[in-house]
């Protein structure tokens, strides 16, 4: 069993009258971007082990630190796991009832926690080659297809301490805002992708230079909005 931890800025949800829920919201991984065990999780990676937790009947718990040994640690379950065309986004609630419950809702609003991570084992996977980022070779990653999931945790801090693609890769807080601004910033990135020309030609084709340029002028507006 291994353990993939990631950024993810947290939307806590109150209730009516503006106290606590225990309930949050947050992306526990998003698809298709190169982390820093140079590992990519695909699309469709959890879908067979949802709808395995789905027959089961039973909730996925919530865990803090991924201690399975300490029934204290065990804080909550998830409300909702789906796939959506960003990552595995999650709904969460924390037992407010229990030992730890409360204070860790504390720290995950307050932002002095906000990372998560979630157990799983590898089904099945594949060794890929992606082009690098300046275009200059390509890296070898391995891709992440199939994965069964036992838990997700609340951690104090993740493993991947990477910058703002890490976070987005994560996730960011899901106001209304920042999932339509994460949305068409997900787009513009397949749009400049698309628009890329061979390496070799891309001298001889300034037209094309421009259009990527506005395309990333574009995409650094829609992230600097989140």
């Amino acid at each position: 069993m291994r353990t993939k931890s990631t950024a993810a800025q947290i939307k806590a949800e109150p209730d009516e009258s503006g106290g606590d829920t225990g309930r949050f919201t947050a992306y526990a991984s998003v698809f298709g971007n190169i982390d820093s065990y140079g590992e990519i999780v695909m699309p469709g990676a959890f879908k067979a082990d949802l709808e395995r937790w789905a027959e089961k009947g039973d909730p996925i718990p919530l865990l803090f630190g991924h201690n399975m040994g300490d029934p204290d640690f065990n804080i909550g379950h998830l409300l909702s796991a789906e796939e959506d065309d960003i990552g595995l986004k999650v709904e969460a609630q924390i037992d407010l009832d229990s030992p730890k419950g409360p204070y860790t809702y504390k720290l995950l609003k307050e932002r002095r926690i906000s990372q998560m991570s979630f157990a799983f084992d590898v089904l099945d996977g594949a060794r890929s080659q992606r082009p690098k980022a300046d275009g200059d070779g390509e890296d070898e990653v391995y891709e992440l297809k199939t994965l069964k999931l036992h838990e997700v945790s609340v951690v104090p801090l993740g493993a991947n301490q990477e910058t703002d693609i890490l976070m987005v890769k994560a996730g960011r807080a899901l106001s209304s805002k920042n999932e339509s601004s994460l949305r068409s910033a997900h787009e513009a990135i397949g749009q400049v992708l698309a628009t890329l020309p061979p390496a070799e030609s891309s001298e001889k084709s300034p037209a094309v230079n421009r259009r990527n340029l506005a395309a990333a002028d574009a995409l650094s507006a829609e992230l600097s909005l989140i």
